[in-house]
């Protein structure tokens, strides 16, 4: 791209950042949350362009300057600096360009929320329970890493260990646009801890990573919403069974149900719920709007379908794939451990790529 034509597109990203600076200090939008929350939220998302573009103006400023150094200047100690510099500028702006490239591409607005993370076991028994156990503990390692905040949200344990499902809400920045790879299908391939012949067996575990929907992205009409008290049921203590603390609540219009009984405060399971259901909410929302993005763009990262099968985990030969672009490591110990940044970095430079095509 000519450098003319970069820093007019950048020229216009800050001007449009500078007036949502003025806008943000403006008395009307101060007093309306929403209105602040959603461009407050912008301001920050373009902050790493106008990095980018103080410093590509910067090196071309130098590059001139050295370069009309060249021209005048007789001192070849002078000379010669002036020369470096243009060869380190030269080096140093096609680098800085294509990181602007990537910066300009559409951003999924999504992108920067906390995440949801849901894991379920699949077809394999009580093997797929343990599996969908070592997923949630290989994102911990993981989340730990980021200095994320995991917080469990509900669970069902397996009869021999694991989860039959366990919901996680992951507070970190960026912590959706960075999981979102996540989603899908995933398989393992190994003997199972219930097997007593030594045989390999193939079982599955779904994982589904939302964006966390706040109070300002959904608005709920309380009468949509039909609310029902029980008594909780499993371990706990003397709450169990003796108190309505579990709530149960069920959108009317959608049909949508979420339980909660982790608490033993009512009023505690109902703020989880509420948060919940208006995640699950937001989510069919964002279903829609992923279904226009692939429909346009079949991409083969694509987070739209969560039944596809994106992983294989093989512990036989000590083997992980990931099916979307076709990348194989033999260290599976390490990566179900939490080391799957190298995996995640490579999906969302194929996903730049697919989006770099659409752009030309």
């Amino acid at each position: 791209m000519e450098l003319d034509l970069i820093l007019s597109k950048l020229e216009s990203v800050k001007h449009k950042y500078e007036q949502i600076a003025i806008q943000l200090n403006a008395p009307d939008v101060m007093s309306d949350v929403k209105k602040f929350v959603t461009m407050n939220k912008e301001y920050k998302s373009l902050t790493p362009i106008i990095e980018a573009y103080d410093k590509y103006k910067l090196l071309v400023e130098n590059y001139n300057s050295a370069k009309e150094l060249l021209t005048i200047e007789k001192d070849e100690e002078m000379r010669e600096m002036a020369r470096l510099e243009m060869e380190t500028c030269q080096e140093q702006i096609p680098i800085l360009e294509d990181e602007i490239n990537i910066l300009l591409l559409p951003k999924d607005p999504q992108d920067i929320k906390n995440a949801v993370l849901e894991i379920r076991a699949g077809t394999g028994g009580d093997e797929a329970s343990i599996f969908a156990g070592d997923l949630y503990r290989m994102y911990s390692h993981y989340c730990d890493s980021k200095r994320w905040k995991m917080e469990v949200t509900s669970f069902s344990e397996g009869t021999v260990g694991g989860y039959k499902e366990i919901i996680v809400k992951v507070v970190g920045d960026g912590a959706y646009g960075i999981l979102k790879f996540e989603s899908g299908v995933h398989r393992v391939q190994r003997v199972p801890q219930t097997e007593t012949q030594g045989r390999v067996h193939t079982s599955a575990a779904t994982v589904a990573v939302l964006p966390e929907a706040d109070e300002f992205d959904i608005e709920l009409n309380m009468s949509d919403i039909k609310k029902e008290t029980f008594c909780s049921s499993g371990p706990g203590g003397q709450s169990v069974n003796t108190t309505y603390s579990a709530v149960r609540l069920t959108h009317i219009p959608s049909g949508i149900v979420v339980s909660m009984q982790d608490e033993k405060s009512q009023i505690k399971n109902n703020e989880k719920a509420m948060s919940i259901l208006r995640t699950r909410l937001y989510d069919l929302e964002y279903q829609k709007y992923m279904a226009v993005i692939t429909a346009k763009r079949k991409t083969m990262v694509s987070t739209g379908d969560r039944s596809a099968k994106i992983r294989t985990y093989n512990y036989p030969q000590n083997r992980v794939t990931d099916h979307r672009i076709n990348l194989t490591s033999y260290n599976l110990e390490t990566f179900v451990n939490g080391n799957i940044q190298d995996f995640i970095d490579k999906l969302q430079l194929a996903e730049n790529a697919e989006k770099l095509k659409v752009a030309e």
